[in-house]
């Protein structure tokens, strides 16, 4: 079982694998195993529980068999299929601002009452600040904890560069998948990153057209072997 990379003899190891634990780090050690599963049959019925409360929202004979399921009857669109959105943080988004989309005109207004929205503090033609305001959302500091997760993602929604806009760009899959029952679908990064050159290509060149200039494409020159 020893690596053949490894430069210690098979004596050395086997000193190594012996405990030189002291009995008070025993007794510590026992103690935090045992407060360890304490807490987690707490959490366990706290899930119960909360899983009973979502069964007073679902109309099927057959009761949901995990949260999941529950929190996807109770708002007819399946949340966890969003990359970075967990059971956790669906169930938090959900309580917080309930199932019923209508108190929002478009996702713009939902994610601006999140406070997921640049600011516009503008001052004679010029933008003095961009900055989100200050919102105490239970719900906007849900999705930006899920936008962090997803800094090694190979979602379509990219690495985030920032977590607001991230957190704005869940929150905006969020009310789609709320306000018309549309599924989310995945595409993969490569496909976001696609979408974004040609924005980044349509930005340079309406520039260029604003300053007078014409945006031109460089042409590579095939190399000859």
């Amino acid at each position: 079982m020893r690596d053949p990379r490894c430069r210690n003899s098979e004596s050395t190891i086997v000193r190594s694998l012996k405990g030189n634990d002291r009995p008070e780090h025993l007794f510590a050690l026992q103690q935090a195993a045992e407060l360890y599963e304490f807490y987690q049959t707490k959490i366990a019925d706290c899930d119960q529980r909360i899983l009973d409360q979502l069964k007073h929202f679902d109309n099927h004979d057959e009761p949901p068999g995990s949260m999941e399921d529950a929190l996807t009857r109770m708002s007819g669109a399946d949340l966890t299929s969003i990359d970075g959105i967990d059971t956790n943080t669906a169930l938090k988004v959900l309580a917080e601002i309930g199932t019923d989309m209508s108190r929002w005109k478009s996702s713009k207004h939902f994610a601006s009452w999140l406070g997921l929205s640049p600011g516009t503090k503008i001052s004679g033609g010029k933008v003095l600040s961009s900055a989100t305001k200050p919102v105490a959302n239970k719900a906007a500091a849900a999705l930006r904890m899920a936008a962090f997760t997803l800094f090694n993602s190979k979602s379509a929604l990219g690495a985030p560069k920032a977590i607001t806009a991230t957190a704005h760009k869940l929150a905006r899959l969020i009310y789609a998948m709320l306000s018309h029952g549309t599924a989310h679908v995945d595409a993969g990064q490569e496909c976001y990153e696609q979408r974004y050159r040609l924005r980044v290509i349509q930005n340079l060149k309406r520039k260029a057209q604003e300053l007078g200039f014409e945006l031109v494409a460089i042409q590579k020159e095939a190399t000859v072997l």
